[in-house]
This record gives structure tokens, C-alpha cells and sequence, in this order.
């Protein structure tokens, strides 16, 4: 029996912008605050795709498995292993973050300041020609069989969803309800599948207590990714983090709308000590105005660069580890071909590489399509960021501009107070009472104001 349900999976069993934020970093939020987040990276340029899947798969290896739609057949050459590290680097490097100025002496004369791939293995499993046969009856062709590093890998295609089904179910995978209706539409779209199970004998080998990510690269006119077949048996909606790696700009969803996070915003102090709280609150309030029916933008940024960084950029070679192919290439050539996966040669100058993060809390019922992606050629710079103001810490009576200082951050503490409400759906009264603040009153009722 296998279990896992990834993001697009059926469960089996079980330019720079001159304008420089000065910001002092503090502190991020990356994907290990949601719950149940998958996380994809999506290299894609003109018709070619890299997709690297990580999986946070808990229990044993024996009882994983992975059901991918793609649009063309794989040969064991286009896919690979990937380094999960690279996955954290990423997140580390465009996760939302928080960022702190610290007010000057009101009694200097002085302008503000602000402080501030795993080597792969390669091993053709046998085919079994009965297999072969029995798929045949039910309209179910093995396109192709390898053994990848610990995955064993087959390639399907189906006349049939019903067939598909069976096959599968005949070859250890256990089927949840709704998957003959969720197969469907990609077998009427003459999609393949790819199908991953753990081989134990090479996972012992690895030494590793995880399963590594899975690459596959392709050419297709098509720039997707699937989710759909993972909501079958989902418990409630479910977190997808989206890295898309393009050459040139921003990448939005063309069948949902796109929707950047607010951003910029002053809040209070206190945020510092519990970001993640504040972010996961901030966050969920966003899907809820949306109804949960939007595609959230958190960074876009050219990869050579960053400011504030919560990481570093990857390198050139990290980023060839995760499928950026046209690195480094000579006008009109692509690199070096192996298969159909195409690694480029060593060569240096700017990286013509653009980050989009996107984060998508999805449910059968808000999102019935596949993500539809495309390449727009906007290359403005954004990033999910909340600003902490620390106050000058010396005396209202130290000179004259100090009172005038003090009574604009009683009144920017206020406002303060009043984003973070906004921004999270908290009562404005209990972050008045947990910022500590004096002085200043909860907003009143809209008819308070009219009948007091």
C-alpha cells in the first residue's frame, strides 16, 4: 500500500530599481509557517520546463507514491534528483520579512537614517512484458520504465480514466474516491502521467532519512501546473508556494486573479518578537476578503540582487540546479543536451533570471482549474515586507523639536495600531492593549459618531 498526496498528485493509499530599500532585516516568514504547504520550482523559458518538487512526506518510504500529469512523455534522461537545501535557500531568500528603522536625535539636525543538484543516478528497470499486456486491455500503455536515484519511474498514458484506474489499482495503488472524475479531463487532453514510487533497495543506499525532490524537464507550449488531482481526498484547503525562475519578468496566473500582498506598512514594535503569528494572521485575512479565490503575489526580484535581503541570492550554479537552463548561453545555443535536459556551459555576467514567488490556499470548490501561467514583462521589484519604527529613546525636554517629535509618534503609534487591525482582522482594542500604548482611544462606531 502507498500514501502520499503532493500538490498535483493522486494520494496512493495514504533590472534594478534605483530606488534601494535601506532596511535592517529582522526576521522572515517562509514556508515552514503553513500547514500542509507544498512547494514547487518552475524554470520555464519559451516552450521548455523544469519542474522540481519537494515533498515533505513523513512516514515510511514504502508507502509513498506520486501521480503527476504531464504533457509529454519523459525519458529517464529528463528526470533527475534534486537537492531539497536549494528549496530552503529559495524560501529563505524571498520569504516575507520584517524590516526596522530606528528614529534619529529630533535635536540633531541630520536627515533619517535607517539601520541598517544531487549527483544523479541512473538505472533502466526491466520492463515486464505481461504488465505491458494487461495494460493494453485496459487501454493503458506504459510509455516508459526507469529507475531514477530512489524513485522508480513509470510514464502512462490512458484511453480512459477507468482504465487508468484499474491499472492502478492493480499495481498496488489504492485509489481514493473521485479520482476516475478528476483523471479525466487531463486522459481527455491527452496528457501522460508520471507515476513515482520509492525503490527501497536505493533509498537504503542513499543513507538518507528523506525522499528527495523529483525533476522533470520537458518542451510543451504549456505553462501550468497541475493541482487539481491533489484535492480528491484533500482535508480542507490546502497551501501551495510557487517559485517561478523566467529570464525576463513577472509571472501571474491568467485563469485566476493575481493579487499582491499589502505591503510597506508600519506596525507595532511588539510584532517583532512574534512575526510568524502576525504574518499567518495577515495572511489568512487576505484569502478571506478574496474568498479564497486568489493567487498571492510575495516577491518578485531579479535573482542577482536583493535589498533587504532575508537571504542570499542563489548562485548561478544552485540556480542550474534547479532547472535555469539558459544561464550562461550563447546566443542561439542552449548549452549541452543530455536527453531532452539541457545544462548550460560556465560563463559569468548579470543573471538574467526573475524570481516570482506566488502562495495559493486553494479548495475544490474556489479553484476548479489547473494554475495557468504566463510570462509578463513587467520587472518591477516587490517583496512582502512589514516595517518596525523604534523611537528615539531620549527626553521630551531635550530641545525644542523633542515635544513636536513625541506627539508625532504617539500619533504614528496610533495608526500603527490601526494597520495591524486592518491587516489582520484583530480587534483594534486588543493590539492597543497589547502594544502597551496610552493615550490613545479605539476608534469609535460609525454612529457613535453621529448621536454622541
Amino acid at each position: 500500500m502507498l500514501a502520499m498526496l503532493m500538490f498535483a498528485a493522486i494520494t496512493l493509499g495514504r533590472p534594478h530599481d534605483a530606488r534601494a530599500f535601506c532596511g535592517f532585516y529582522v526576521g522572515k516568514a517562509d514556508a515552514t509557517l503553513i500547514n500542509h504547504a507544498s512547494q514547487v520550482v518552475v524554470a520555464h523559458h519559451d516552450d521548455k520546463t523544469v519542474i522540481s518538487l519537494m515533498n515533505d512526506y513523513q512516514g515510511e518510504p514504502s508507502e509513498f507514491a506520486l501521480v503527476v500529469p504531464v504533457p509529454v512523455i519523459l525519458q529517464q534522461g529528463q528526470v533527475h534528483i534534486g537537492d531539497r537545501e536549494l528549496f530552503r535557500k529559495l524560501d529563505s531568500y524571498s520569504s516575507p520579512r520584517l524590516v526596522e528603522y530606528f528614529d534619529p536625535d529630533p535635536c540633531e539636525i541630520m536627515r533619517p537614517m535607517a539601520m541598517g543538484g544531487a549527483s544523479m543516478m541512473h538505472r533502466q528497470a526491466p520492463a515486464d512484458a505481461s504488465n505491458q499486456a494487461e495494460a493494453k486491455t485496459l487501454g493503458v500503455t506504459v510509455e516508459a520504465e526507469y529507475t531514477v536515484g530512489e524513485y522508480d519511474i513509470v510514464i502512462l498514458s490512458a484511453k480512459e480514466s477507468s482504465g487508468l484506474e484499474t491499472w492502478l489499482q492493480q499495481n498496488g495503488y489504492r485509489i481514493p474516491l473521485g479520482a476516475n472524475r478528476a483523471l479525466e479531463p487531463y486522459i481527455r487532453q491527452d496528457m501522460k502521467f508520471f507515476v513515482a514510487k520509492v525503490n527501497l533497495t536505493e533509498h537504503r543506499r542513499t543513507g538518507l532519512t528523506y525522499l528527495r525532490p523529483l525533476q522533470f524537464a520537458f518542451e510543451s507550449p504549456k505553462f501550468m501546473l497541475p493541482i487539481r488531482l491533489g484535492m480528491i481526498n484533500a482535508q480542507g484547503p490546502q497551501d501551495l508556494v510557487v517559485y517561478l525562475l523566467t529570464e525576463n519578468g513577472r509571472v501571474e496566473t491568467t485563469n485566476y486573479r493575481t493579487v499582491k500582498l499589502p505591503t510597506g506598512m508600519d506596525i507595532p514594535e511588539y510584532v517583532g518578537g512574534e512575526f510568524g503569528d502576525f504574518y499567518t494572521a495577515m495572511f489568512n485575512q487576505q484569502v478571506k476578503r478574496n474568498d479564497m479565490r486568489a493567487v498571492f503575489t510575495e516577491y518578485v526580484w531579479n535573482m542577482e540582487w536583493c535589498d533587504p535581503c532575508a537571504g542570499p541570492p542563489l548562485s548561478r550554479e544552485e540556480l542550474k540546479g534547479l532547472g535555469v537552463f539558459w544561464l550562461d548561453s550563447e546566443p542561439g545555443a542552449m548549452g549541452v543536451r543530455s536527453g531532452s535536459m539541457i545544462y548550460p556551459q560556465p560563463g559569468g555576467g548579470p543573471l538574467p533570471v526573475m524570481l516570482t514567488r506566488l502562495h495559493v490556499r486553494y479548495s475544490a470548490d474556489t479553484f476548479p482549474e489547473d494554475l495557468v501561467f504566463q510570462e509578463t514583462q513587467d520587472q518591477e521589484n516587490f517583496q512582502a515586507r512589514y516595517v518596525l519604527r523604534h523611537a528615539w529613546k531620549g527626553s521630551r525636554d531635550a530641545c525644542s523639536a523633542a515635544k513636536s517629535y513625541f506627539d508625532e509618534v504617539n500619533r504614528r503609534r496610533g495608526q500603527e495600531a490601526e494597520a495591524l487591525a486592518d491587516l489582520t482582522g484583530w480587534t483594534i482594542g486588543d493590539v492597543i492593549k497589547k502594544a502597551g500604548l496610552r493615550g490613545i482611544d479605539a476608534p469609535k462606531p460609525w454612529w457613535k459618531n453621529i448621536w454622541d
